[in-house]
């Protein structure tokens, strides 16, 4: 029997394949301006060294590389290999010079990177999947340097009963048919469960914090059905005595 952890990397190696139009679809794209705010928020600078955690199939990570830009350095993490496989695919757009991408098969709670490797990251709807997200979040705190900021993109449990109601219906009524008709039912009906388990935004920063952040903030976007947290390992500066 699968645990949870293998449960989880099962649906997302199933689903690679509509990932991407899923996403399309059921956000109407907008999904797209979300992950660009969520970059923003990042504080990524041109020639920064920076992870993207829970890469997916890629669209943070390659935005993040634009944003390096080619004095970069992107490192784009999941635990999917078919994820994975489908971002190394993906024909890579030439508007802008890239930092360069390595894409690296690991779990978010056990990242395999040296302290203080990170300038800045980004994580898109990864911190709702991992099995215990204390721990995935003190992970993200080791490998940042002083300093640096992390944006966290996910699904939020709107704090107004009516959206919510509506959040669970379109949930219920549209998402999971549309994947039911593509064979993929069981995979994006675990959506609205795993809401109601995911802690809050307040409960979010309360958990960064916990984990040694000294600023965390949570940004309720689209009406509180998505959000953003957004924390930086503060630099710690040792009191001088006289």
């Amino acid at each position: 029997m699968m645990d949870q952890k293998e449960r989880i990397q099962t649906i997302f190696n199933r689903i690679a394949p509509v990932y991407d139009r899923m996403n399309d679809e059921f956000s109407w794209g907008i999904h797209r301006i979300w992950k660009k705010m969520a970059l923003d928020w990042s504080q990524a600078q041109p020639g920064q060294t920076g992870l993207d955690l829970c890469c997916g199939s890629g669209d943070l990570a390659f935005l993040l590389a634009q944003r390096l830009g080619s004095q970069g350095q992107v490192f784009g993490v999941d635990f999917s290999p078919e994820q994975l496989a489908l971002a190394q695919r993906r024909k890579k757009p030439f508007t802008f010079p890239l930092a360069p991408i390595a894409w690296i098969e690991a779990d978010a709670l056990h990242l395999p990177f040296a302290d203080e490797t990170f300038d800045c990251a980004t994580m898109g709807y990864g911190l709702r999947n991992v099995t215990d997200i204390p721990r995935s979040l003190q992970q993200l705190y080791r490998v940042l340097k002083p300093g640096a900021t992390a944006a966290i993109l996910d699904m939020n449990r709107p704090g107004d009963g009516g959206l919510r109601s509506f959040q669970q219906w379109y949930l219920n009524t549209v998402v999971v048919p549309t994947a039911e008709r593509m064979g993929f039912k069981e995979e994006y009906a675990y959506i609205n469960p795993s809401l109601d388990q995911f802690p809050t935004g307040r409960q979010q920063v309360a958990l960064a914090q916990a984990a040694g952040f000294g600023r965390a903030t949570h940004y309720a976007i689209a009406g509180g059905m998505m959000g953003v947290l957004v924390v930086t390992k503060t630099v710690i500066t040792s009191a001088v005595i006289s």
